[in-house]
């Protein structure tokens, strides 16, 4: 069976969970310094949706990643961008997860009338670096030692992705309900993850 993308739900807290809490613990990647629990994630599912996207890949239950946007920064002139992160578990990275994933979510962002994403990447990071400026981000800047975990201070560089072309006067951004029945949503959930590569060996290590 083919991997598939769809919005998540509360009940995927767990898994999600599970597959973020190495990144808490053992890397800066994340800069939180205690994995949020269980309930922890389902309260951010339920703050997330529906003003922005959260997909996940799923093969057979299992989630091999996902992928979500969140507001950039509070103040009113900001809300035409949005911030954007992917997350993949161990055993199924550098198989197109990461890519696929966020293509659905910058085409959900478009349709909902976004124009910016964002990415900030603790440095260095060079396969995630690779990942964004393959689908079209370019560097805007570096924030210098902004941040201390695991016994050092880390670097943390950002990426814009320029979703579509600027114009003015702008509409404000809809929430996700509003085009959930356009055809571009029903076409990115009906390709799936198409361009997952995945094998057994790697399917199998539950």
């Amino acid at each position: 069976m083919e991997p598939v993308i769809r919005l998540v739900t509360e009940s995927d807290a767990a898994q999600i969970q599970a597959l973020y809490a190495p990144y808490v613990l053992h890397t800066a990647i994340s800069f939180e310094l205690e994995p949020p629990t269980v309930e922890d994630m389902q309260q951010r599912i339920v703050k997330t949706l529906p003003r922005w996207p959260w997909l996940v890949c799923e093969h057979e239950g299992e989630i091999l990643g996902y992928v979500y946007a969140s507001r950039h920064r509070d103040r009113a002139a900001y809300q035409w961008s949005v911030d954007v992160s992917v997350y993949i578990a161990e055993r199924f990275q550098r198989l197109g997860v990461g890519r696929t994933l966020y293509r659905a979510l910058f085409t959900m962002l478009t349709l909902q009338g976004f124009y910016n994403a964002f990415a900030g990447i603790t440095l260095p990071n060079p396969a995630s670096v690779g990942l964004h400026e393959a689908l079209g981000f370019q560097p805007v800047g570096v924030y210098r030692a902004v941040g201390y975990k695991l016994g050092a201070w880390h670097d943390v560089g950002w990426w814009r992705l320029v979703l579509r072309e600027h114009s003015q006067p702008c509409a404000p951004p809809v929430d996700l309900n509003a085009v959930r029945s356009s055809p571009e949503w029903e076409s990115v959930m009906a390709t799936g993850c198409s361009l997952v590569r995945l094998d057994s060996s790697r399917t199998s290590q539950r």
